[in-house]
């Protein structure tokens, strides 16, 4: 059922027992979010428990009580609770193993324009930058006051998903968000110096992902792979996909990830293009100009048919 952000906060409100979980292959939204919406509750006296069925990326272990974030132990473990909050997730399979081992009502606070309304209740605000601004919506709703910890991982949230507030999803809302967050004593450059910090690993993974860079489309579209040696060096390959995005003339910028053998996750970027679409396709999603999808086949099969879908996409336009 569609919910507003009164009906949402009178759900959280008559729960006693809630846990927080967000999607697989965590972002900063993803992790800002459910760490600020815990501590907001934990501040108003709620029993809460953060569940996740992935690991903290090392870039975001800033965050305030991020040891908090837990994996569910094993496949019959099974979790009860008032209320399960399900936040920046689209659909049930990207919040995992969590979906199977948790029973309770579901409330889904998203930003996606692919979100399938898996939940039972839902508040779903497509023109939201991150899910982080819908928990700033949320507590503004309910006339209640935003913690410093709160402040610093919603912060973080929003910040990250609109590229530090150089993406085209930056409003004047954002901006003024951010500058709330702020004057909560939240260091941005605590924030970007901690995402940023690279190792040695995380740079010569990255020079051997540069090396794979290939321009399509007559230079529409540029594609690079990140394949089971490079990925070995590092986790952090997420910021990758920015460099074929910023090279000019191309539209749409598309990663290849080997998380393992017949399993290759898909990153796709656009500055004008809607890759929602191409995403949505091969059963994935996300927003018009940051989407992406999983398909289960080879690293040279998922080549071809990501490639066939972009030259369909950009002959469209």
């Amino acid at each position: 059922m569609k919910v507003s952000l009164d009906q949402a906060h009178n759900l959280i409100r008559s729960a006693d027992q809630i846990l927080i979980t967000g999607h697989i292959h965590p972002d900063g939204d993803c992790l800002g979010s459910m760490l600020g919406l815990y501590h907001h509750l934990k501040a108003a006296g709620k029993k809460a428990t953060l569940l996740l069925d992935d690991d903290v990326p090392s870039g975001f272990r800033f965050l305030p009580n991020w040891t908090d974030i837990k994996k569910p132990a094993h496949q019959n473990e099974q979790y009860i609770t008032d209320l399960l909050i399900v936040l920046d997730a689209s659909d049930k399979e990207r919040i995992g193993r969590v979906g199977a081992c948790v029973s309770g009502p579901v409330l889904n606070l998203d930003h996606h324009v692919s979100n399938t309304q898996f939940a039972d209740y839902w508040y779903v605000d497509t023109k939201a930058a991150a899910t982080g601004e819908i928990i700033v919506d949320l507590i503004h709703a309910a006339g209640e006051p935003i913690d410093p910890d709160s402040a610093l991982c919603l912060y973080t949230a929003i910040a990250t998903d609109c590229g530090f507030f150089r993406y085209a999803n930056t409003t004047p809302k954002v901006l003024r968000y951010a500058a709330d967050l702020l004057e909560q004593k939240v260091k941005p450059e605590l924030v970007s110096e901690s995402i940023e910090t690279s190792t040695l690993a995380d740079i010569q993974s990255l020079i051997a992902v540069l090396g794979t860079l290939e321009l399509q489309q007559e230079g529409r579209a540029a594609l690079i792979t990140v394949d089971s040696h490079a990925l070995s060096l590092t986790e952090n390959t997420e910021s990758y996909i920015n460099y074929p995005r910023s090279i000019a003339g191309v539209e749409v910028a598309v990663m290849l990830k080997e998380v393992e053998a017949d399993c290759v996750r898909v990153s796709l970027r656009s500055k004008t293009a809607d890759v929602s679409k191409i995403a949505l396709s091969f059963g994935g999603g996300g927003h018009m100009r940051a989407a992406g999808c999983t398909l289960n086949t080879t690293l040279d099969q998922a080549k071809s048919r990501i490639l066939e879908a972009i030259a369909r996409g950009l002959a469209e336009r």
